[in-house]
């Protein structure tokens, strides 16, 4: 396969590029977006086969580097492999760089300037979805005795020893009477959580506040969140509950275990590490996590951006610690299938460069997109309250919840 790639110099929306049927990975409009997946590759082949790709006569060499890039779905447990999909043409918009795209083609009469210009203009000039109604029923999947039941045992293993943390999920389903309007979600999310990193690939769509990592050439960032406080839309409120948040122990245990595990993960990679002395509080427009900036420099050659989301993924903020402890108390405790819910998302280009997402605030669509599977969790350490911890599953539903079924 060849590419083309070239800048792009009129306006256009990444969410235009995806509407409901493509890919997206975007945060503050930074980020990338295809459309008309041409291959499905797997993990042991998704390096060598990005690099496989070569340029197009016709092709920019300027910006060659800002050539093709697969969107990636990690699944939650380790055990199972990562999916990889090459869209035909993606765009891509940086910061302080002209944005790009890119078209696959079999050959040079793939990629010719009036192939090369009607996709572009096919794919950013599609109109805005139309406004409809639709009737919908929430419904849990996982019992909430079940789910209250889960906590207290991860809760009596802490205390036991066994553990020091384990999140424990459940989830719920949103039944529509039409098909959902995936398009209109994601603008839905773009205007509540435009600072979170917003996805779509293949049928998971959501908005994750959460950092998983990062690589640009040398440069490695990751933002790990743990510790959760709801948000009320009062000011005064929400400023005691920030400060509560900052004071709880519980809190503070929660948002160390994954700290220490980001950074010690990453530091072999790194000549040098650095990272915030104290959490801060990340705000969204639901919820207040803590939050711990990671930034660091790699060592040479630098480690590719996939190395290091499956040398990370699942962070002890979706499965717990000791890791492989934690993830079989889940197994065994929780009684649902995650797939991709509290993995990785994102994409990675061929200079191994890329940004990743923890797969959280999401929502899993049938394919006749009439459900939605949604899922919310919290980490249980020794002070966990079974209460409590339903309430911000609770509170965590609301970003999915209220981007579907709002009239």
């Amino acid at each position: 396969m060849i590419f083309r790639t070239a800048t792009l110099t009129e306006h256009f929306d990444l969410n235009t590029v995806c509407r409901g049927d493509g890919f997206l990975f975007v945060r503050d409009g930074v980020g990338a977006a295809g459309r008309d997946a041409v291959q499905s590759v797997s993990e042991d082949e998704s390096v060598p086969f990005l690099r496989s790709l070569t340029p197009s006569r016709l092709s920019d060499p300027t910006v060659a580097s800002n050539g093709p890039v697969l969107f990636a779905l990690v699944p939650f447990s380790p055990k199972q492999t990562a999916e990889f999909i090459l869209p035909r043409i993606v765009f891509r918009k940086t910061d302080g760089q002209a944005p790009t795209v890119t078209m696959i083609g079999d050959s040079e009469d793939d990629v010719t300037d009036e192939k090369f210009h009607g996709a572009i203009a096919a794919a950013i000039t599609a109109p805005p979805p139309r406004p409809s109604s639709n009737s919908y029923r929430v419904a849990p999947r996982t019992a909430v005795g079940h789910y209250l039941d889960a906590v207290v045992q991860a809760r009596d293993a802490v205390r036991a020893g066994s553990l020091q943390k384990a999140v424990i999920a459940r989830d719920i389903e949103v039944h529509a009477d039409d098909p959902i309007d995936v398009h209109a979600i994601l603008l839905r999310l773009r205007a509540s959580f435009g600072s979170s990193y917003r996805y779509c690939v293949n049928n998971i769509i959501g908005a994750s506040p959460e950092l998983l990592v990062s690589v640009e050439g040398t440069t490695v960032r990751s933002h790990p969140l743990a510790g959760t406080a709801p948000r009320t839309g009062d000011q005064a409120t929400d400023k005691r509950l920030a400060e509560e948040l900052v004071a709880s122990t519980k809190n503070q245990i929660e948002h160390r275990i994954v700290i220490d595990m980001v950074h010690d993960t990453l530091l072999p990679f790194c000549s040098y590490l650095d990272w915030e002395a104290d959490p801060s509080v990340v705000t969204v427009a639901n919820v207040q996590h803590l939050g711990t900036a990671i930034e660091g420099a790699l060592t040479d050659p630098p480690a590719h951006v996939f190395s290091l989301v499956r040398a990370l993924c699942p962070t002890p903020a979706l499965g717990g610690h000791p890791s492989a402890e934690a993830l079989a108390f889940i197994e065994q405790t929780e009684g649902l299938n995650r797939g991709y819910y509290g993995g990785a998302v994102g994409y990675m280009d061929a200079n191994g460069d890329g940004t990743f997402a923890v797969t959280i605030r999401c929502a899993e669509m049938s394919t006749d997109k009439r459900t939605a599977r949604l899922f919310a969790g919290g980490g249980i350490v020794a002070d966990s309250d079974p209460y409590a911890e339903l309430a911000e599953t609770q509170a965590k539903f609301q970003a999915m919840l209220s981007a579907i079924v709002r009239p």
